[in-house]
């Protein structure tokens, strides 16, 4: 990542809204929105198939393995504003099961890209096909965008639901519901 471009853009930029880059408040953002986006875009250049590089034998388990609530952290890359919620993955295995945080980790690399949702969602679905070889992955992001809540149309509290289903999650609606009703466990009580 060039930060000293970064730094350069961020001067420039705020010199066109009309502010005063030695002003005390602004005298080091550029540096510091520099060293932001080095970190909120270091999923750039990273493969997330690299992260499922622990697996394990099955022993047997080929049912349904489900991590809820996965918090994230993006950025639009239409209006370059933050969006955030909660992932959903599941998976079957069919030879092999993951350590859990090599899940969530899949979900925080892929969303510390320039990003938006609906392929986000894709590509945590289609790593894990790739990188586990499961009979199907299912997946389910809510997430609230900034670029909608605090400009544009300005609704706080919007989620978009997106979600992407792969091999028997597709082909056998038994098989979606479980999981459906199985992420909606808290809201069911």
């Amino acid at each position: 990542m060039d930060q000293e471009r970064i730094k350069r853009a961020v001067s420039e930029l705020i010199a066109a809204i009309g502010e005063d880059e030695s002003r005390e408040g602004l005298r080091d953002t550029p540096r510091r929105i520099a060293q932001m986006y080095a970190e909120i875009f270091e999923g750039i250049d990273q493969n997330p198939l690299d992260l499922l590089d622990a697996m394990f034998d099955t022993e047997g388990h080929q049912e349904m393995v489900i991590l809820r609530n996965i918090p994230f952290y993006s950025m639009c890359e239409h209006h370059f504003l933050p969006f955030h919620g909660i992932a959903h993955v599941g998976y079957i295995p069919k030879y092999k099961l993951t350590g859990i945080s090599k899940i969530a980790r899949v979900v925080q690399l892929l969303a510390r890209r320039p990003q938006m949702q609906e392929r986000l969602t894709s590509q945590i679905a289609d790593t894990l096909m790739e990188g586990l070889k499961p009979t199907g992955v299912a997946v389910v992001i809510e997430a609230e965008h900034l670029c909608m809540t605090m400009r544009g149309v300005k609704k706080p509290g919007s989620r978009l639901v997106t979600s992407a289903n792969r091999g028997i999650f597709r082909t056998q609606a038994a098989t979606r519901s479980e999981f459906m009703s199985l992420i909606r466990q808290d809201e069911n009580r």
